[in-house]
């Protein structure tokens, strides 16, 4: 009978993979460390790795007394990826190595709304795989602004694009000849911050994005929570008032309040920006001293302040992590997210802490890449492409 792995023995794996790549060779001591896993955990894993031929025995470390610590390595040439991450109006590339660092990035305009959508994203990742080359490519991760109803499939609901039940997988793998694993854009990047970011040392928390849209991912025992359709964390939805229409069709959820094209909306109603500008006019007057402008983001923050601690109710994560594009004005949302954030929150967890990370719109790409890179290890989640990923992986480490 096979051994069943549990998803933080999945993602550990790929957790060593990231943290050789990253920083350099470590003894299997230093990656329990760093990864805050048992010994006997980074043992057990490091075991199967160089088996797989991802890792190698190195030179041993220098020692004060007592036996030398083995030092291990990855095989850096075992592979690449390639992240998308899908919008409206553009597509955000990135190739990275299987430590997750960053090869190269690109942005091409996308009509994710037009009739030749499926035709004209092939045609854009065709053009990216084109200039790439090296170590041999995995696989491709896609990053979408909605419902995916399993990664190893990709069918996706996504109103922000107007697709529904698209089989965005299955089209890309006949086209493209690659296994894609699909998700959530939010879910991918709590992926990355798992592998890669603060999550590293924390089994159970929480990412939120702010700006076009509002999102959340959501780990819990170190791995993504998903739930029964693939959609959860969709806290943008959270209803929190009577009105306005949101995109998705309902009426006062979260992101028709407090999302870009809410922002914008008001400012210009109250006359802060032009009829034709945008939300970057919206930011460069609260930073130039607009106290109506700040008003915007600080009423927007306070309404965040008080949804989230309904999540934190729910889940009880360690910490939050806020990303995406809507940070850049994160010192004007703070004004009203930390009083209305810790205020509603029951006393023994108001302390708990609240990153927010610099971003660049290759974040999302790179957290769509981050699926590829964790997927080998983690069948239950993405199915036949992540046994088709770890088979190339393992290929292609033995001819290293």
């Amino acid at each position: 009978m096979a051994h069943r792995t549990s998803p933080r023995t999945d993602v550990t794996r790929s957790a060593i993979l990231a943290q050789l790549g990253a920083n350099g060779p470590a003894s299997r001591a230093d990656l329990a460390r760093s990864l805050s896993v048992s010994p006997a955990l980074v043992t057990q894993l490091t075991k199967d790795l160089l088996a797989d031929g991802l890792i190698a025995e190195l030179e041993q470390a220098p020692s004060s007394g007592g036996r030398p610590a083995r030092m291990l390595g990855l095989v850096a040439s075992a592979g690449r990826a390639i992240g998308v991450k899908v919008v409206a109006d553009h597509v955000a590339f990135v190739e990275v190595g299987i430590d997750g660092r960053v090869l190269r990035s690109a942005s091409e305009p996308f009509g994710a709304m037009a009739s030749t959508y499926l035709t004209e994203l092939v045609d854009r990742i065709r053009h990216f795989l084109d200039g790439g080359g090296g170590a041999p490519l995995l696989g491709i991760g896609v990053g979408v602004p909605g419902s995916v109803d399993q990664p190893g499939s990709g069918v996706v609901d996504a109103p922000a694009l107007d697709w529904s039940k698209v089989e965005l997988g299955d089209a890309l793998r006949r086209a493209l000849g690659l296994p894609v694993i699909v998700e959530n854009n939010v879910n991918a990047l709590a992926v990355a911050e798992r592998l890669f970011g603060l999550g590293r040392s924390h089994d159970h928390f929480l990412v939120v994005t702010i700006g076009t849209g509002i999102g959340a991912g959501i780990v819990v025992d170190g791995a993504v929570l998903r739930a029964a359709n693939g959609g959860a964390g969709e806290i943008g939805h959270i209803p929190v008032a009577e009105g306005p229409r949101c995109h998705c069709g309902n009426d006062g959820c979260l992101e028709a309040l407090i999302g870009e094209a809410a922002l914008v909306a008001r400012a210009r109603a109250e006359g802060i920006i032009s009829a034709t500008a945008g939300i970057d006019a919206l930011r460069a007057a609260a930073d130039a001293g607009d106290e109506r402008a700040s008003r915007v983001f600080g009423d927007a923050g306070a309404v965040l302040g008080r949804t989230l601690a309904g999540v934190v109710h729910t889940i009880a994560p360690a910490f939050i992590v806020v990303l995406g594009e809507g940070t850049d004005a994160w010192r004007h949302w703070s004004y009203g997210f930390e009083p209305a954030f810790r205020s509603h929150l029951l006393r023994h967890l108001r302390g708990i802490p609240v990153e927010v990370e610099t971003w660049q719109d290759e974040s999302w790409a790179q957290g769509a890449a981050a699926l590829v890179l964790a997927t080998p290890f983690d069948a239950d989640a993405a199915g036949d492409q992540a046994r088709l990923i770890r088979a190339r992986l393992v290929e292609q480490a033995g001819r290293s």
